[in-house]
């Protein structure tokens, strides 16, 4: 048996309207949201008392769902360090293709982007670069150009 596709990423977020801002800017769209809590919730991931609000964002093709979530209860607890380097252990970043590098960089600045390093060329084929995003996740851009 395989599987069938990956259905979602989930992010753990304190602002949810910040974040669905951030990944609105980029291009993603809103699903929908909702809040979730009682005892499935608590049983399937394994804390008690979960009240959560979500925000499931889809990129524009379809197939790629990113789960914005926010905790009111059990509080949220902060990784360390609060913005780890890309080479730490664990979820590394989320890519997403964009057909203009520049202007998404500009634009996801607004929201409080900030560049890792800076955008380079990768031979003829890519132009690419690390953003911190929401939450402190690396968030990579990789434009086709070849």
């Amino acid at each position: 048996m395989t599987i069938q596709r990956m259905d979602n990423v989930a992010v753990v977020v304190e602002d949810l309207d910040a974040a669905v801002a951030f990944f609105t800017e980029l291009g993603m769209e809103l699903e929908g949201t909702q809040q979730v809590e009682g005892p499935w919730v608590d049983r399937i991931v394994g804390l008690d008392g979960v009240r959560s609000d979500i925000a499931m964002m889809r990129t524009p093709d379809g197939h790629g769902r990113l789960e914005l979530t926010r905790y009111h209860s059990p509080a949220a607890s902060s990784s360390v360090p609060q913005n780890p380097p890309p080479n730490t252990l664990g979820l590394h970043r989320v890519m997403f293709a964009v057909d203009d590098i520049d202007g998404t960089v500009a634009r996801l600045r607004t929201h409080g982007a900030e560049l890792l390093g800076e955008v380079v060329q990768y031979e003829s084929v890519f132009r690419l670069c690390y953003l911190r995003g929401p939450a402190g996740i690396i968030v990579a851009l990789a434009e086709q150009i070849g």
